[in-house]
C-alpha cells in the first residue's frame, strides 16, 4: 500500500493584518497537525485558500512547509491552477522544494472535455517527474471528474491517488470497487462528517479541513477504525460532526469558502493554534457574535474549557 494514507489535513494558512502569511502561527499549524499524530499534510489545498497567493509566496509556503515538515510525514502540495502549463510550472517547483506529491484539479474557467482532463492529467505526469494526485471538487472547478476519468488515469498510472471533495459517495464507493486490486492507489474522502462510512467502504485516508482545529478527533477516528472497532470510529465521527457545526455559524452573512475556512480560523484562534482569523480580501472574517457561537461549540465538544 501507498505511504500515503490516514488523515492527512489540507492545511490552514494564517495571515497577518497586511494579508501576508504568518509564518509563527503557519508553523505552529504543521506542529499541531504532525504533533496530534497526523499522517501527512497537504498545503497549498482549497482550505489553504491557494488561489489567492500569488507565485511568489506559493513558493515560500512550499519551502517553509518543506523546512518545517522535514521529512517527519509526507508533504503534499497543491498544484491548483486552471491550466495546464501553470500546473506543471507550480508541480516543478513543488518537486524542487521536497514535496511527496502533488495534487491537481481538473483544469477550470475554460470548458474542457473527459477527454481533455485525461490529456491535462498526462501532460503534467510527463512533464513532472512527481506522483500525482487527482483532486475530484466540481464545487469549486465547476467539472466532476467522472469515474471512469479517474479509473483510467490510475490504472494507467498517471496518477497514484483521488482526493474525493465530490460529495458523491455514490461514485466515490464505485471508484474503491473498481480498484480494489490496484494496492498502490489509494482513494481519500474529503467528506468530513461522513469519514467512518467511508473508511468502512474501503478509503484509505480522510483529507478533513476541520482537522486543523481538532486533528486528535481524527486521528482517534482513523485508529479506532483500523481495529475494527467502528463503534468507537460511530462515537468519534458523531463528536466531530457537532464540531463541524462551526461552518455553518456564518452562512448566509458570507460565503460558503468564508463561512467553512472563516470558522476554522476563528476555532484555531480561539484555541490559541494561531493568532489572527484574517481572511484574504474579499472573503470577510467572522464577527463577535458568530465567534461566541463557535466557543459554544467548542465547548460542547470539549476543545474549549
Amino acid at each position: 500500500m501507498s505511504k500515503f494514507k490516514g488523515v492527512v489535513p489540507p492545511v490552514v494558512t494564517p495571515l497577518n493584518p497586511d494579508f501576508t502569511v504568518d509564518y509563527p502561527s503557519y508553523t505552529r499549524v504543521l506542529e499541531h497537525l504532525i504533533g496530534a499524530g497526523c499522517h501527512g499534510v497537504f498545503v497549498l489545498g482549497s482550505t489553504s485558500e491557494v488561489v489567492f497567493h500569488d507565485d511568489k509566496t506559493r513558493r515560500e509556503i512550499i519551502e517553509h512547509s518543506a523546512k518545517v515538515v522535514n521529512g517527519r510525514v509526507p508533504l503534499i502540495v497543491g498544484t491548483i491552477d486552471p491550466t495546464t502549463d501553470r500546473v506543471i510550472s507550480h508541480a516543478k517547483i513543488a518537486k524542487a522544494a521536497g514535496a511527496d506529491a502533488v495534487v491537481v484539479t481538473a483544469p477550470f474557467y475554460t470548458v474542457t472535455s473527459q477527454s481533455e482532463i485525461l490529456d491535462h492529467f498526462r501532460y503534467i505526469r510527463d512533464a513532472v517527474d512527481v506522483p500525482l494526485i487527482a483532486y475530484d471538487i466540481p464545487v469549486c472547478v465547476n467539472i466532476k471528474l467522472q469515474r471512469q476519468t479517474t479509473v483510467t488515469l490510475a490504472k494507467e498510472g498517471t496518477i497514484i491517488g483521488l482526493k474525493d471533495s465530490s460529495g458523491d459517495d455514490g461514485n466515490f464507493r464505485y471508484a474503491l470497487l473498481d480498484l480494489a486490486a490496484h494496492k498502490d492507489i489509494f482513494l481519500m474522502t474529503g467528506s468530513e462528517i461522513v469519514v467512518d462510512t467511508a473508511l468502512l467502504m474501503g478509503a484509505h485516508g480522510v483529507v478533513p479541513g476541520i482537522a486543523n482545529v481538532d486533528p486528535h478527533g481524527y486521528v482517534r477516528l482513523w485508529d479506532a477504525a483500523q481495529r475494527g472497532d467502528w463503534t468507537a470510529a460511530k462515537k468519534e465521527q458523531e463528536r466531530l460532526c457537532r464540531l463541524f457545526e462551526i461552518v455553518w455559524v456564518a452562512q448566509g452573512r458570507v460565503s460558503g469558502g468564508a463561512s467553512g475556512i472563516g470558522a476554522f480560523k476563528t476555532a484555531m484562534k480561539r484555541l490559541g493554534i494561531i493568532d489572527t482569523a484574517f481572511m484574504p480580501r474579499p472573503r470577510a472574517p467572522l464577527d463577535e457574535a458568530e465567534t461566541a457561537k463557535i466557543d459554544e461549540i467548542l465547548r460542547a465538544t470539549g476543545l474549549l474549557g
